[in-house]
């Protein structure tokens, strides 16, 4: 999956729901005005593989399961997701280098066709905090340059951040990691449950490859023209 040049092709529509024909008319509708779909952890524990192979042949599939688990358990989840043939795949950075070391491995077995691996750094529902709670003291942006450092340099693609640390990523890194950003709001919009956000063309301007917006699109009354309007702001 190349890296996207501009406009709508950033933009990752999440498809967070339980119906695998509501995800499956929802790819449809957005796949000629995006540049992949966000199938998640709802609509997997719900119908599990099959609902892949519905949204596949649609659209590229940023499928994000957070993969977090000893190395053999993930690299053979790994290899069972390979069939599904998703665009992109997600997993946990706090999982550590063995465990990511594992997961590129087992990846390779698909060849050209492997799905890009992102490492998932630091939720955008948690602030230093919810961080701080857990034991993990200095706050977001330190957290995820040291997954990011960890991850990049046991074979990951790309990261999964929020807004407010695609620049710290790209002083500390460059431009060579994918980044994909979650989190981000278009003005106006509610931010529900996340707490580090931005608008897309912050997002953008920052330095984020593709974007993940999900209920200001899937919940409009309209979805092609809010994924329309976020794209314009883009292009």
């Amino acid at each position: 999956m190349a890296r996207p040049r501009g406009g709508a092709g950033r933009v990752i529509p999440a498809i967070d729901t339980a119906d695998p024909g509501r995800a499956e008319a929802l790819a449809r509708t957005l796949a000629p005005g995006c540049g992949a779909v966000k199938l998640g952890l709802e609509l997997f524990t719900a119908c599990g593989p099959e609902a892949v192979r519905r949204v596949a042949p649609v659209a590229p599939v940023f499928l994000d399961l957070k993969l977090h688990d000893i190395p053999n358990t993930v690299a053979g989840a790994v290899r069972s997701l390979l069939p599904l043939r998703p665009a992109m795949l997600t997993l946990h950075g706090a999982g550590g280098a063995a465990m990511m070391g594992a997961a590129r491995e087992a990846a390779e077995a698909a060849g050209e066709a492997r799905p890009i691996l992102l490492a998932v750094t630091v939720l955008t529902s948690l602030d230093a905090g919810a961080l701080a709670e857990t034991g993990i003291a200095g706050g977001p942006v330190q957290q995820v340059l040291r997954l990011a450092r960890l991850a990049l340099g046991a074979g990951a693609d790309g990261l999964v951040c929020s807004p407010r640390e695609v620049g710290p990523i790209r002083d500390a890194f460059g431009e060579a990691p994918l980044l994909v950003v979650p989190g981000v709001r278009p003005a106006g919009s509610a931010v529900g449950d996340q707490v580090r956000t931005a608008t897309p063309e912050e997002a953008v301007a920052a330095g984020a490859d593709w974007i993940v917006v999900g209920r200001p699109i899937t919940g409009a009354a309209d979805p092609v023209a809010a994924l329309a309007a976020i794209g314009g702001a883009l292009a």
